[in-house]
């Protein structure tokens, strides 16, 4: 995973966290499910970036031998 993506999706998913954080204070039901959202999108290309750094280190341990 390159470090601009980690970078960007944690980003995200702290942008997500403040959006919820701001929409229990206020009561706003939307940015409350607009933060969990971003969260959720974040999370999710987090673990497709990890499945590729776990493929390329596999692909790696093979060619090394």
């Amino acid at each position: 995973m390159g470090l601009d993506d980690k970078i960007s999706n944690k980003a995200e998913e702290l942008s997500g966290k403040a959006k919820e954080a701001a929409g229990d204070a206020t009561d706003n039901e939307k940015l409350q499910a607009e933060g969990a959202g971003d969260q959720a999108s974040a999370g999710a290309k987090q673990a497709g970036e990890h499945v590729k750094d776990a493929a390329k280190d596999i692909k790696d341990g093979f060619s090394d031998k």
